[in-house]
């Protein structure tokens, strides 16, 4: 199952910059390994924004969430996932 998510990332401007940036490199980690596994299919920055839109490429809804759930950034985040369907006028099958 595919699904595209919107994930905003929301750090408090008081929050410890030491702390967060040993979550940065866990976060880092985490989803490159997701990547090799292939769960986590296409990564790409929002220009100008701390963001970013991921597709997933995972088993179910619930799978998915314990993932984006266990991003350690998580608990910064404003996240959006939609549910995406193989569309009929697609050239190349996802």
């Amino acid at each position: 199952m595919l699904f595209l998510a919107h994930m905003q990332v929301q750090i408090p401007p008081d929050a410890d910059k030491d702390m967060i940036e040993r979550v940065k490199a866990e976060e880092k980690a985490y989803s490159q390994n997701l990547q090799r596994e292939g769960k986590w299919r296409h990564l790409w920055r929002v220009a100008g924004e701390y963001a970013n839109y991921s597709v997933f490429d995972v088993a179910s809804n619930d799978e998915l969430h314990t993932l984006i759930s266990s991003l350690p950034l998580f608990p910064f985040m404003k996240i959006t996932v939609t549910p995406l369907a193989q569309h009929p006028s697609a050239i190349v099958p996802n």
